[in-house]
């Protein structure tokens, strides 16, 4: 009796996704450096009151408008106060916008998104009739004549911009949809009974995070900017409040003698903006199937 041939080598497992997205993720040097800026500014407005335990609001009349100096690294404003501990604080109201935003956006956006992809016919002209008002205006001159309507504050701005920029995630959602409602295992939930919650759930919103994911990271800089724009002009945070478009506003009008007044919350939202959009950018090559393993 002969024994039987061995079996052929299958060769090592193919790499999971998990690994694959990381592999390609690695090979963007910016977005790896806008992930860690990103943890660097969570760090930074978690320990901001021990970074700078003086407090955002403490002023010092005898301090006024004193240059970058190892007692006040990013000097000090026209009461006083320590721009250093200031620009940590308004990190927290950075990360607020942010986080603010994105989960307004991606529950309208995503929600509309679905019902208009699934169910199609008069509730899709209806939401791509909503998508196409919001679209009409721009988005930050809605938003100011919404923060006038309500009233000046934080609050407001950033719901108002919520409201305003969510066009793009019930766009993308829909399409994705659209893509996605002949596969296998769609058609399968149908034939057996499952219901159009369960459809929705189950089966078409996992397929359509990671193409939100990307949005997400690519429209914070965006709300961010936008919110430090309605302070600047007076109609989103208020003073004493470290956000750091009010904080240039306040450095705007003594550019020539305290240049560090507006400089550093500006260099700070430089490199937010840069940070997000470069993970954005990572996120979108490692997500995307075209690209090579």
């Amino acid at each position: 009796m002969t024994a039987a041939p061995p079996l052929p080598d299958a060769g090592p497992a193919p790499p999971s996704a998990a690994a694959l997205f990381w592999r390609r993720f690695r090979r963007h040097r910016p977005a790896l450096f806008g992930a860690a800026a990103i943890l660097l500014l969570v760090a930074v407005a978690l320990a901001a009151p021990l970074i700078a335990p003086q407090g955002f609001d403490a002023q010092d009349l005898s301090q006024m408008r004193r240059p970058p100096s190892a007692e006040h690294w990013f000097g000090t404003d026209r009461y006083g106060r320590d721009l250093f501990a200031r620009v940590v604080s308004g990190s927290r109201i950075a990360l607020f916008v942010a986080a603010v935003v994105v989960a307004i956006e991606l529950a309208l956006g995503v929600t509309l998104g679905l019902l208009a992809g699934w169910f199609g016919g008069w509730t899709d002209r209806a939401i791509s009739a909503l998508v196409d008002l919001v679209w009409a205006f721009p988005p930050l001159v809605l938003a100011l004549g919404i923060v006038a309507a309500l009233g000046p504050g934080l609050t407001n701005a950033v719901l108002a911009i919520a409201v305003t920029s969510w066009a793009p995630f019930a766009r993308i959602t829909r399409a994705k949809v659209l893509s996605l409602r002949g596969r296998d295992y769609v058609e399968t939930g149908i034939a057996i009974g499952e219901g159009h919650g369960a459809i929705l759930l189950r089966y078409l919103l996992p397929g359509v995070l990671g193409a939100n994911l990307v949005m997400s990271t690519l429209t914070v800089p965006a709300a961010i900017l936008k919110t430090s724009a309605l302070s600047f002009l007076g109609l989103g945070a208020q003073p004493p409040s470290p956000d750091w478009g009010a904080i240039l506003n306040e450095g705007r009008e003594a550019m020539r003698d305290a240049w560090w007044i507006a400089a550093f919350p500006g260099l700070a939202l430089i490199l937010t903006e840069m940070a997000f959009n470069f993970l954005g950018d990572g996120l979108r090559d490692a997500l995307d199937p075209r690209e090579g393993g």
